[in-house]
């Protein structure tokens, strides 16, 4: 089957294939309107008497074309109250639309839409053009490539990392950008812009000379004048090598490649003033590659992510200017000693997070005193003198352990740590995350005096004994992750008074690595008999559920449990069954990950589940999918 928006594309394939065309309809009134008013009022119009026929007439410009509707919706949305807004949005609309709605309507309105924006947030909608058609950026990415090109300022007493996802925010509630995925606190994730509104961008882009795309499905005329910032997608490297030694690249901001740099291997890869250069995926970044990137002194942005590289030059410390560093899912275990000069370094990026590789924490990175971000590091008996240097690190708002090594619970070092965690839970630190490698460092976490209490977000994987006592002091807590070796009902009645907590997973999956703690999970399964009670009250902020563990005992959902959760995720190869699910008042969707080597026991329960699921009024989607 072929999709297209050109009819002569449709009718070639369809004569070539003596298939057929089957034109989509446009949307009926009510569905127009159904549409229109959920992207305005997220549901029914709650005042469909106030300004009714404004309202209607514009909805009847758009001419039962989806994008249109979404598209003026998201602008209406901005100020839903005010008749002002939506008689000026009337009167900028065309009259000629509800006629005939023409690409060349669509882009009238398109051009509404982005000529209501202010002038730094339309730079920050330029610089979408970057990416290919259908890509899924990740959020984060984008919001640092904002602030490294310079679209944000400070205002209004936020900071401009604040400042940049409101204007994330902001794009997405004018529904141009869509979320693809969330995090599991409820943030987007990653996103994708529509087809078209992309192909506005696009052009819009290169007619100013904001950005250059070369190869892949757009491709931009070559300016005249001086290249400003340059994507090169996908495409035939003879022919991008000849383009490229054409463009004048003396006063290129930033580079984003995707793909490979065979097609750079013509040139000098010389770039005076870059401030952005993004290689994320590329293949072919040699050392000859690397030694020039550290001759880009005004670097603030370099992300060399799920590249093949293995080590950076000592050079790397000259990049002063740096601000973000990306070395994720690279084979860079430690950086040089040079890396405490980069005194602006505010996120850096390290590890691998599915197989837990580490970056080594060293003195360089603790003399790196504006991190806000520091992910992915790995503590062992080397990092044992920089371990005093943590307490340096009090701007941290991120703090990712992926692994701890080399230590015994009675080594002096592991006070160290745990010294410096606490210090810095009373700093700027808002999220957690430790896995310690069944080296028993959770012990002490544990049993710590001083909890983290101002912390968004907690993740504690390895071998924890047990719920933390004083986990009920984190009334900031949204997110929160444990890898135990004991639940019980009266944990779960305990971390229901949490008013914030968003999200909560439980994982046993630690006991893949060590006997001791499946036998005392299913010690502790015999002691609940069994039987794991959600309270009836509580957890009145909860939308995410996991549960993960190779013996999942009988999870009993009390009436009136979780009352606003929505997702309930349960990964097992044994599950004793799951009762009351029908209780779940807000309830959309279920995902039951079922080992592949299941009981038919096991199976029965899980089509019981998907039973239950199917009675319950909300109708929520039921996924059931198989591991190894």
């Amino acid at each position: 089957m072929l999709t297209t928006r050109f009819k002569s594309v449709a009718e070639a394939s369809s004569s070539q294939q003596t298939g057929r065309t089957y034109p989509l309809e446009r949307l009926s009134d009510d569905k127009s309107k159904d549409l229109f008013f959920e992207k305005i009022f997220g549901g029914n119009d709650p005042n469909p008497n106030e300004f009714r026929d404004t309202k209607y007439e514009i909805l009847k410009k758009c001419g039962g074309l989806p994008l249109a509707i979404v598209a003026v919706a998201g602008l209406l949305a901005r100020d839903r109250k005010s008749e002002s807004h939506w008689m000026k949005v009337h009167t900028s609309l065309s009259s000629e639309l509800e006629v005939n709605l023409t690409p060349e309507g669509v882009t009238q309105i398109l051009n509404l839409c982005y000529n209501d924006l202010q002038a730094d947030q339309k730079n920050c909608l330029l610089y979408l053009s970057i990416f290919p058609k259908g890509y899924s950026i990740n959020r984060k990415r984008l919001v640092r490539r904002w602030i490294a090109e310079g679209f944000i300022i400070e205002k209004q007493g936020k900071t401009v990392e604040e400042v940049a996802e409101d204007y994330f925010n902001e794009l997405i509630s004018r529904n141009i950008i869509r979320p693809v995925d969330h995090n599991s606190n409820g943030k987007v994730k990653t996103y994708q812009v529509h087809d078209m509104i992309l192909e506005y961008i696009v052009s819009k882009s290169s007619k100013e000379n904001f950005i250059t795309v070369l190869g892949g499905h757009w491709h931009t005329a070559t300016p005249g004048n001086k290249v400003r910032r340059l994507s090169l997608h996908s495409s035939d490297p003879d022919s991008a090598k000849s383009e490229i030694e054409n463009m004048n690249l003396s006063h290129v901001r930033s580079l984003t490649a995707f793909d490979s740099l065979e097609r750079l291997q013509s040139f000098s890869f010389k770039f005076g003033i870059l401030q952005v250069l993004d290689l994320e995926g590329c293949k072919g970044l040699t050392e000859i590659h690397l030694r020039k990137i550290c001759k880009m002194f005004h670097l603030k942005y370099l992300s060399l992510r799920k590249t093949s590289i293995k080590k950076l030059p000592s050079a790397i410390g000259k990049l002063i200017y740096l601000e973000t560093l990306d070395i994720r899912e690279t084979n860079v275990e430690v950086l040089p000693d040079s890396v405490a000069d980069l005194k602006q370094m505010a996120h850096l990026l390290g590890g691998n997070k599915s197989t837990r590789a580490a970056l080594r924490f060293t003195d360089g990175i603790a003399k790196m005193t504006a991190l806000q971000t520091l992910s992915g590091i790995g503590i062992s008996q080397r990092s044992s003198r920089a371990l005093g240097g943590m307490h340096n690190l009090t701007k941290l708002r991120k703090l990712s352990i992926y692994s701890i090594a080399d230590f015994d619970k009675h080594n002096q070092k592991y006070g160290d740590l745990l010294s410096a965690i606490e210090y810095l839970s009373g700093c700027s630190l808002k999220y957690l995350a430790v896995d310690d490698g069944f080296t028993g460092f959770l012990d002490l976490v544990v049993s710590s005096s001083s909890p983290p209490k101002y912390i968004h977000t907690l993740e504690l994987s390895g071998k924890l004994p047990k719920v933390p006592q004083w986990i009920n002091e984190l009334k900031k807590l949204e997110k929160l992750t444990l890898s135990l070796t004991s639940l019980r009902t009266h944990d779960l009645f305990v971390l229901a008074q949490l008013p914030l907590l968003f999200s909560l997973t439980f994982s046993v999956n630690a006991a893949r690595q060590d006997h001791s703690v499946m036998k005392v999970f299913l010690r502790n399964t015999m002691d609940s008999r069994g039987n794991i009670l959600i309270p009836s009250d509580g957890f009145h902020s909860l939308r995410l559920l996991r549960f993960s563990a190779p013996v999942l005992p009988l999870l009993s959902f009390l009436e009136g449990a979780m009352p606003k959760l929505q997702r309930l995720e349960l990964r097992f190869k044994v599950l004793e069954g799951a009762y009351g699910v029908e209780n779940l008042v807000s309830l959309q969707q279920v995902l039951l990950r079922v080992s592949q080597q299941a009981s038919e026991t096991t199976k029965v329960k899980v089509s019981d589940i998907r039973s239950s699921v199917r009675m319950h009024p909300n109708k929520p989607t039921v996924v059931v999918d198989e591991y190894y």
